[in-house]
């Protein structure tokens, strides 16, 4: 039986990890640490909570010593490193939140983990630090460079990145220098059930049902590669059960697409879903779907963001070499499942967007 500390739990991809986790392996013990900043909800976790194996800790992982104290009380022998500021707009407008929990608070779990699984008495016989990272790290693509690989040069271009980046480079140091037992996953941009609204692909759906602009950054071209996020959570199973100690794998989707292309193809979702469901146009009056308009009327280009990085990709051929990872949800599926998810829970993505967050957006996506 494995025993989990999951940092950031209560987040996104957090979350739909502990989901999987559960459900997979229901002897495990799994305990959650996250700080419930804006982007982690509880309310995320209520499938779970009644998991006799399931615990969750308010707290954050700047503060070693509740984590050295968890680690120790729970016998703790695998770490998996979700939690992390993520949204670049926010690191332009406020980095120093990046430098202290994505910096700062890895080396705080790193620190723990040296003291409670390599310098005690009482250490697990085996254990596993794992870093849930960002392509971001790598910088930006051209239109005909390959995919990132594993061994491409660091080149971040925003703080959010360049925070990423100093962590998974301590993650490793901890392992050359300490003989810490970690693995490092490096994601593309992922998408599914709990994502908060600031996000592309949520943004896109909650501003199409509400009948608000749908922001978009330049021309548009800029192109990201998607992982639905089921995929990504497998894809973590298969680094901690058999990826090398030491070793960082990249995980990606294999769905290039310009992000002018997602919102014209949720636009086009959400129209039909409206001509299949009538009573979609009661729960959503504002809508353009409601009143048999396009929804691609709300389209609005805004002013592009600073050092808008243009191409991310990701060669994934070492995670499915090594690991045997392929993902099963090809887009156009995973986006489908995902506009039903946020349908069938306006409950949870309303309770999520306070008007703190709602005046934020609206200043960031302030168009003319």
């Amino acid at each position: 039986m494995a025993r989990l500390l999951v940092t950031g739990g209560a987040g996104f991809i957090g979350a739909n990890f502990v989901h999987y986790w559960t459900a997979q392996y229901p002897e495990d013990r799994v305990v959650v640490l996250d700080a419930l900043t804006y982007a982690g909800n509880r309310a995320s976790l209520e499938a779970v909570a009644d998991c006799k194996q399931y615990r969750f800790v308010n707290e954050s992982i700047v503060n070693e010593d509740v984590v050295c104290e968890l680690l120790r009380e729970e016998r703790i022998d695998t770490l998996v490193h979700f939690a992390a500021e993520s949204h670049v707009d926010r690191s332009i407008s406020g980095p120093a939140a990046f430098i202290n929990t994505n910096i700062v608070g890895t080396h705080n779990l790193l620190q723990a983990a040296r003291s409670v699984w390599l310098d005690s008495d009482d250490a697990p016989a085996s254990h596993r630090f794992h870093h849930v990272s960002t392509d971001e790290v790598y910088g930006s693509l051209g239109p005909s460079d390959p995919g990132f690989s594993e061994t491409t040069p660091y080149a971040p271009s925003s703080p959010y990145s360049a925070s990423k980046a100093a962590s998974d480079h301590l993650v490793r140091a901890y392992h050359h220098t300490y003989g810490l037992q970690v693995t490092t996953s490096n994601c593309s941009n992922n998408y599914g059930p709990y994502q908060f609204p600031e996000k592309l692909i949520p943004l896109m759906i909650v501003n199409a049902l509400d009948g608000k602009p749908l922001p978009v950054y330049g021309d548009g071209s800029n192109i990201r590669d998607w992982l639905y996020v089921a995929d990504h959570v497998r894809a973590i199973d298969l680094v901690i059960k058999r990826g090398e100690v030491g070793e960082t794998y990249n995980v990606g989707g294999n769905e290039e697409r310009a992000n002018i292309d997602i919102v014209n193809t949720i636009c086009e979702a959400i129209d039909a879903a409206f001509a299949a469901d009538p009573g979609l146009a009661a729960r959503f009056p504002d809508a353009p779907a409601a009143g048999g308009r396009d929804s691609a009327s709300l389209i609005t280009s805004v002013k592009d963001r600073p050092g808008h990085d243009w191409r991310y990709a990701i060669d994934a051929s070492r995670a499915q070499r090594e690991l045997g990872f392929s993902p099963q949800h090809d887009f156009i599926g995973g986006l489908q499942n995902t506009i039903n998810w946020m349908l069938d829970n306006e409950a949870w993505w309303r309770a999520v967007m306070d008007g703190s967050y709602r005046d934020w957006v609206a200043k960031h996506y302030a168009v003319d």
